[in-house]
């Protein structure tokens, strides 16, 4: 496992999410269910498959504020 000090870049609140998979999902079986939210706009959705999921933070990350650019 690595440390904060191997990813220098700083982490932002803007590109947090909680994800909560359901008592069913089996990623080894391809089975994702759950839930999915955006920590710093409140914004969730249920997701049935790994490219909901996917397509959400996609969303999201598109929509966010882009950090300036040093």
């Amino acid at each position: 496992m690595s440390s904060a000090a191997d990813h220098p870049s700083p982490l932002s609140v803007q590109r947090a999410f909680v994800v909560q998979f359901r008592l069913d999902a089996d990623p080894s079986q391809r089975r994702w269910t759950g839930r999915l939210k955006h920590v710093a706009s409140g914004q969730a959705t249920w997701f049935d498959t790994l490219d909901e999921l996917m397509a959400f933070i996609t969303r999201v990350l598109d929509q966010a504020p882009k950090p300036p650019i040093e």
